[in-house]
Parts: C-alpha cells; structure tokens; sequence
C-alpha cells in the first residue's frame, strides 16, 4: 500500500515547509514544542481525510460509558461487538459509570475507542499518553497495531521525545527550518568510539594540591543558563542524546553536557549505569519496572518523582534480565 504524504508549504514564515510520507505499517511520532506542534495541527485541519484526536471534547458527559460506545458504533456504522469493544479498550468494569464520574484514564480509553471506531483514512493522535498509566498506554499501542492492521495510517504528536521513541516506529522532530527524522536503529556500531578516546566531562586527579587527595572523584559538569553545575552519578536519573548532544535527566529536569553518549557511557558503568537504547543510558539503581509493550516494544519506568518512562532496545532485554537476575 502506497504512503501517505502530507505537503505542506511555507505560510507567511510561520511554518516551514515539509514532505512527511507515512506508511500505513509504520507509525509516525513527531517530536517538537507546544508552538511548532500547534503549527502543525492548524496545517492539517485544513485538509481532507485526516481525524486530529486532541481528546478535549467529543464524548457525552451525561451518559453513561456504555451509553457513549453504543451511540458511536451506530454513528460510525460499527463492525465489531459491543462485548468486544469493551475488551479491547478495557472499559468492561465501568460500562454503567456516567463520564463525569470517570477517571481520566477511563476517559482516555473512551476517546481511543472512539477515534478507532471512526476508522479514518489518516489519524493524527495529540500526546495521547501524556500522564496515562501504563494500562492505558498499552491500549493506545494495541490500537496503532489494529489501526495498521486495517490500512490506517497514524501520526502521534508529542513534546516528550521518550514517548515519540515508543510510539513511532519512525520519529521526526519538527524544526525551524523543518522536519528531520531520528534515528532511533537498536544498533549502537556507527556510536563508539575508539579505545583511546576519552570524554572531557570528568574531574579525576590523583594530585595533591595544597588539600585532600581526590583521586577517584567523578562529577560530570553540566550548563544551566551562564552556570555550571557539577552532577554526583548518583544523582541522575538517565542520560538521553538529542541531535548527538547528551542531556542529564533529574526529576524530569534537563541539563546539557558537552558531550556524546558514547564518550560517558564507559565511565558511568563503574557507577551502575547501562547503554539500555542507542539513544539512553540509565542508572539501573532507578529502574523500577521493566514493561512489555505489544509489538515486542520495551520500557523501563524508574523510580523518582517523575515516573520516567524510557525506551528499552529489544537486543537489550535478555542482558538487563541477566544483570537483575530475572532468568
């Protein structure tokens, strides 16, 4: 089946112009902030056969959640079952509850049902997981697997480049001067570097200068506005790259360094940290929780205060199993 292509040309500067082919097996996750995002959105509601889902508005607070599936499989001429629908969008538990009285995931869920259940040609979905729990989530991804399945094409929207990486099978980050792919590949090869390359990010010396000794010490610098500040390992969360620049990550906090992943990861292994995706490196002293998605598609959810999520490569799930001896 042919891709979908959108094109779009440049309006008054605002948006630059861009080609974006979408094939109907491969998902689309598109990386940008809220302004450039909002951009985008303006350009395709002004085209044919496309279904934006913002999940703002759509469903019937006053009725109750099976009242609203019913009324759109008749709307939407619906093939399935309503037993079946319930299942796939795990919403068997609160079928008699009134919207207003649901949750927000449930009312998450609702809104996945519903954008399925209208089986548009091309469906761009705006951060549907943003604050979802992982239930939720996994509904979401079945659905891009049925969507597929079907000869649908999607396009999901997002702000948090760990949700694009999970959600795309390609990722494109959207730009001022327009839209660039990702590389998201499991393989890590064309990222090392030679033995004898060495990452200017640490403060090491075994000299004594007129005070203590500190050989041993570790700290990795990183620059907030005209400051420095100097990181313990233990303090980070993870480390993700971004166009070949790494970011520390603290509590949802980003902090940029002046290197490569591949210039740290050796260095932070001596302090339990692990190369878990071409694009991340994390301290497994955070790891919380290893998830399995659909599609073999794999996440680490940490523990700190953000519950980060961050992708897992499929090549790095028996090695991570082993360090935590899950086997």
């Amino acid at each position: 089946m042919c891709p979908f292509t959108i094109n779009h040309e440049e309006d008054s500067g605002q948006l630059p112009a861009f080609t974006l082919a979408i094939g109907v097996t491969d998902p689309v996750a598109i990386y940008s902030n809220a302004e450039l995002q909002g951009l985008f959105l303006d350009s395709l509601q002004r085209k044919n056969e496309i279904a934006v889902s913002d999940f703002q508005d759509g469903l019937y607070d006053r009725l109750t959640v099976g009242n609203n599936i019913k009324f759109f499989a008749k709307w939407f001429g619906c093939k399935w079952s309503f037993a079946e629908l319930l299942v796939k969008f795990q919403l068997h538990h609160c079928v008699d509850k009134k919207l207003k009285k649901c949750t927000a995931q449930e009312i998450r869920r609702i809104h996945f049902l519903r954008s399925y259940l209208m089986q548009a040609n091309l469906n761009v979905f705006v951060e549907p997981i943003h604050g979802m729990d992982i239930g939720t989530m996994n509904v979401f991804m079945e659905m891009l697997v049925w969507l597929s399945a079907a000869g649908k094409y999607a396009v999901i929207l997002v702000s948090n480049m760990e949700h694009a990486v999970l959600l795309g099978s390609k990722v494109h980050q959207f730009k001022d001067n327009g839209l660039q792919e990702v590389e998201i590949e499991e393989s890590d090869e064309d990222d090392m570097l030679p033995d004898n390359t060495e990452a200017a990010v640490s403060i090491e010396t075994s000299a004594t200068l007129n005070g203590p000794a500190v050989s041993g010490l570790y700290k990795i610098p990183a620059k907030t506005g005209d400051k420095v500040i100097l990181f313990d390992p233990t303090e980070i969360d993870y480390i993700e790259s971004q166009d070949g620049k790494a970011q520390l990550v603290l509590n949802d906090e980003h902090f940029a360094i002046d290197a490569s992943l591949a210039q740290i990861e050796k260095k932070l292994e001596l302090y339990g940290f692990y190369r878990c995706h071409r694009s991340y490196i994390v301290n497994l002293q955070k790891v919380r929780e290893i998830i399995t998605w659909s599609k073999n598609t794999y996440s680490l959810r940490l523990q700190n205060r953000a519950e980060s999520t961050i992708p897992l490569s499929r090549t790095k799930v028996q090695e991570i199993q082993n360090i935590f001896n899950l086997q």
